[in-house]
């Protein structure tokens, strides 16, 4: 026999239905999953496809903090994670963050697999989250002088300085630095561990802001667009106008004969 306990029209049905949150969605279907109306019908098969999506990425997520614990053992575990390494303009940043394992951030994944938009919702919660966060940046001037490979460990040191904490595992995405104690190095972390996800957003975010500010202090270069890698506007506007205070010197070789400075 039909449920005809509602009295809301098919479309408050449907409207209701499609703006449940995941702990509402699978009683509202279940009240609805008899009513005749096809309206209400279509709304919870639509409603049931959104569950069942949402159950497998909360699943992607709760094995990411399972293999963040595994990995890092039941003491203080922070994950790291660099951006700006290819850039040929600003700074090196590299960000790490403590998660607790509870609440969890749903949606966190690798920065690269997100839009802007939702990196910036994530970086919010993040900061709401963590137990603690640590940023550095590496400045153009610093990278030329001490190369890539070195900025890279100086940036993971003072990133987990900066955290304030003394952590029993780091967890760092890519290959080994050798940066920093209790380092545990792991390729692809940022798709595949809590901690080291959380510390790409915050990176790109915190970085990615920057680049814009420096957008406006030096326009011609596109910054806010390319965020400092080679774009092809970018990459014309050095060839036009040379270097400015914020590019790498040894990394712009291949895009002028002479650097020009100003």
């Amino acid at each position: 026999m039909a449920n005809m306990t509602s009295s809301a029209s098919a479309a408050q049905v449907a409207a209701e239905l499609a703006s449940a949150s995941f702990e509402e969605i699978e009683a509202l279907v279940e009240r609805y999953a008899e009513d005749p109306r096809l309206q209400v019908q279509k709304a919870c098969e639509r409603a049931r496809r959104r569950l069942d999506k949402e159950r497998t990425e909360r699943d992607r997520v709760d094995a990411m903090y399972a293999t963040m614990r595994e990995l890092g053992g039941p003491g203080v575990v922070v994950g790291v994670d660099e951006v700006g390494r290819g850039s040929v303009a600003g700074p090196l940043t590299v960000c790490a963050v403590c998660l607790p394992d509870e609440p969890r951030i749903w949606g966190i994944n690798d920065s690269k697999q997100l839009t802007p938009a939702k990196r910036e919702i994530l970086a919010v919660q993040i900061a709401e989250c963590a137990r603690a966060i640590g940023i550095c940046h590496i400045p153009p001037a610093r990278i030329d002088e001490i190369g890539m490979a070195c900025a890279l460990r100086e940036a993971v040191a003072g990133a987990v300085a900066d955290t304030g904490l003394e952590p029993d595992c780091v967890l760092m995405d890519g290959n080994p630095l050798g940066a920093v104690k209790h380092e545990r190095d792991v390729v692809k972390g940022d798709a595949t561990v809590a901690c080291i996800a959380a510390a790409s957003i915050v990176a790109k975010v915190t970085r990615d802001e920057m680049m814009v500010e420096y957008d406006a202090e030096y326009p011609d270069y596109h910054f806010a667009q390319s965020k400092g890698y080679a774009s092809a506007e970018h990459i014309q506007a050095i060839k036009e106008y040379g270097l400015c205070p914020i590019h790498r010197v040894s990394f712009c070789g291949n895009f002028l004969e002479t650097a020009r400075l100003f």
